[in-house]
């Protein structure tokens, strides 16, 4: 951040100026997205592994209906 306030005060190119607010705002964005990261992942995962099983158990039960 101080290097945002130092190209400011030396007066730099505005270009200058917002490329070093965009490098700033992605490098927090990225931060945030690799700590969320695992947590969306995970339950994602879960729920699928979630719904199989409940297919696999599903898919048993009628075919057992179809031998009697």
């Amino acid at each position: 951040m101080e290097d945002l306030v130092n190209l400011i005060a030396t007066n730099q190119s505005a270009s200058d100026i917002s490329d070093k607010i965009k490098e700033i705002l992605y490098t927090k964005s990225a931060e945030k997205i690799d700590e969320v990261i695992p947590q969306v992942s995970a339950s994602m995962f879960s729920q699928e592994a979630d719904d199989e099983d409940y297919e696999d158990e599903d898919e048993g039960e009628y075919e057992d209906d179809d031998e009697e």
